[in-house]
Parts: structure tokens; sequence; C-alpha cells
């Protein structure tokens, strides 16, 4: 079934234009969490170029997302977006009248048919869900929503103290909710506010359906600790304190004499995917003691396993040059368009940018420091600096 499941998946996106949902970074090829954080990053430090701007991010959560999807009104955003009626109708006897139960041990429950909700462990589960949540989608110029899978972030970008626009699409977003049945839970949502303007004054807070949405200093945005001033100490304190842990096992590996490979297999698959994880969004960003601390993990590790490791710095290069090749060769990417030519053709123009902040975030860096950043190897990824072992781009466990 899952076999078929693929065939019919191959065939839903035929019809899907490339540039379907561009800010859903789930369940798309060449988009991942990294994709997303810094793109609401960069919407986020560009406005706040402007003079008298401030940002609000509402950080929305819901409540058993998948399950609450509705076939009927599914099938309805199937049709509009073009899908072959024969193709609509084996969806919707797809999804409803499925029987479940629940084994434990040598008990089993009572057979209870579901005709709601996208099966769980399905292959077109992830697939059915972005169609179902396409038109979720900003409708103001200064605002944007980013989602990933059911994350979903609505930035407000405010200028003058003008939060009409803020307000009115958070109050569409809990409409939208209620029209295809999610349940937005207020008391998980939260609200963080970057404002760098020099007289601030309190602002008023956030109702959602009756409910005050609670304001926080940082939250763990796609799995980075993101901070009111866009600081990332919090994010590095947490991350050296869990690779801190994992020495210790890379310290028993040793102990029992495990072969270098394996403990470097260990490393890289446990540590190494822990520090370097988003680390294009968030390493130039940071302080030469938050990189010292980083750092000192990976000299520990390297101790331990007794050969060369490499620097997070060659990561961060090799990472970024990699993101950005990926990015321009995709036209239907968010990013596509920070990466424009010169009028010679040969090289991409740099971000202007006023501040640090800006300057230091993924598409002003990438554009500013790397010259090898040029369209005539863009066909292929530009290759990466020489590194002392076999090295692969890390992933998150």
């Amino acid at each position: 079934m899952k076999c078929f499941e693929r065939l019919v998946l191959q065939h839903i996106k035929d019809y899907l234009p490339p540039e379907f949902d561009p800010h859903q970074f789930a369940y798309h090829a060449n988009r991942s969490t990294e994709d997303a954080l810094a793109t609401a990053l960069h919407a986020v430090l560009s406005h706040l170029e402007q003079r008298q701007s401030y940002v609000r991010m509402l950080f929305v959560d819901y409540s058993s997302a998948f399950n609450k999807i509705i076939p009927d009104i599914l099938i309805t955003k199937l049709v509009t977006l073009g899908l072959p009626s024969l193709t609509c109708a084996w969806i919707k006897d797809f999804l409803p009248n499925r029987p479940q139960t629940v084994r434990l041990r040598p008990h089993l429950s009572s057979t209870r048919t579901l005709s709601t909700a996208s099966p769980q462990g399905c292959v077109l589960s992830p697939l059915l869900y972005s169609l179902y949540t396409h038109d979720c989608s900003s409708t103001h110029n200064n605002n944007l929503i980013i989602k990933f899978a059911d994350d979903t972030t609505v930035v407000g970008l405010i200028s003058k103290g003008d939060e009409a626009d803020y307000r009115e699409e958070v109050l569409k977003l809990a409409a939208w909710c209620s029209e295809n049945n999610l349940a937005l839970n207020t008391k998980k949502t939260k609200e963080l506010i970057v404002d760098f303007r020099r007289h601030s004054t309190d602002l008023a807070p956030l109702y959602i359906n009756g409910e005050c949405v609670e304001r926080v200093h940082t939250f763990r945005f796609l799995g980075v600790l993101i901070s009111a001033d866009i600081s990332w100490t919090d994010n590095i304190s947490v991350v050296v304190k869990k690779a801190q842990q994992w020495l210790h096992f890379l310290r028993v590996l040793r102990k029992y004499k495990l072969n270098s490979n394996l403990l470097l297999t260990f490393y890289r698959s446990s540590i190494e995917s822990l520090l370097t994880y988003c680390i294009t969004v968030w390493y130039s960003s940071c302080t030469k003691a938050d990189r010292v601390r980083l750092q000192s993990v990976v000299k520990t590790a390297q101790k331990i396993i007794g050969c060369p490791l490499p620097s997070l710095m060659d990561i961060y290069s090799s990472c970024c040059l990699s993101r950005a090749a990926n990015i321009i060769k995709d036209s239907s990417h968010p990013g596509f368009n920070m990466f424009s030519l010169l009028p010679s053709g040969k090289r991409y123009r740099c971000i202007n940018t006023k501040t640090h902040r800006l300057k230091n975030s993924f598409f002003p860096k990438t554009s500013h420091n790397h010259p090898e950043l040029t369209h005539a190897p863009i066909t292929q990824a530009p290759p990466p600096p020489a590194l002392p072992y076999n090295f692969f781009p890390p992933f998150p466990l």
C-alpha cells in the first residue's frame, strides 16, 4: 500500500506548481528548519533597520493538528487546486472509515472507526496536511507567516507603533482555524517582541479568543532558542551542556577500547550534529566567548578520539556555501531573490546593511564573505574547503 501511495504522491505533486505554498518549509525538497529560521530572521532584522520599528512574533500551537483534518474540507481545497476529480474521489475514499485498535502487551482494545484526521505513518499524510493548510497565508505585506509542518509563526513587522495589520492578521488566523477545525491552543501559544528602540513603551497584550497570550523573552523556535535581543548565548549554553553530556558516553566508549573510526562516527552523529544544527543561522552572530565554548567541546572530543577534527568555523563556511548554492539553483525558494547578480553577471550583489545584527545574518554574511560564490560554478555546488577528514554535512538526531 505504501508503494502505491508513493505513486499517488508523485501524481499529486505533478499538478502543483513549483512555487506552491513557498513559506511551508516542511515536506518540500531543498527546504529545512534552517531555511525557515533564516527566512524569518532575515525579515525581522531587515525590518529593524528602519527607524521607529519593532517586531512581534507569535508562535502558534495547535492541538493535534493532523488529527483535526476534515476530509470534505480537504477535498474542496484539492478541487480548487485543480487536482483531477478521480484523484479527489480516491483520497475521499482513502481517509474516512478507518478501523483502529490499541494493543498493550496481551490486551487489545475494541475497534473504533475514525472518519477524520490523516492516518499516521502514511506516505500521503504530510502532503495532505500541506494541502489542507496552504491557504493559511498572510494577507498584509508587513506580516509573514512561516510554517514548518504544524509549527506556525506569525511575524508582524510593525512601524511607528501601528499594529492594526498585525492584530487583524491574528484575528484572521483564529477565524481560519475555526473554519478548518484546527484547535488553536492559546495557553501554549507564545509571543516574543523584538524591540531595539531607545524609548520603547509597554505594548498592549495580545488576546486570542478572549485569552491573553503569554509574552516570553526566549522561545525554542524549530529547535533553536531565540531571544528577544537576538543574542545566541542562551542557545549556545543549552547546546554546550547537551554536548558535554554526550562527551561522557564518548569517554565510556574509549574506555572499552572501541575502534577510533567508530568513535569518530559516534562523535559526528551525536555531538557534531548537535553543535552544528542550524549553524548558518547563529554562528556568525555569536560572541567570541561563545565560539570558544563551542570549540572547547570539539577540542575535548579530539583528545578523546585521538585524531584531528574540523573546526566549527570550517564547518560553518562549508555549510554556508552549500546552502547558498542550493538556494540559487531553486527559483521557487523564498531566499532565491536575496541573491541578485551584478551587471557583470559573474558575481552576486552584497546586501546593504546598517547594523551588525543584519550583516552577520545568513544572507548578507554569505554574499559579503564568500567570494567563492560566483555565478560560474552555480550549476554545481561550490567545493567545500579542505577538512582534516572525510567530512559530510552534519545532520540533527
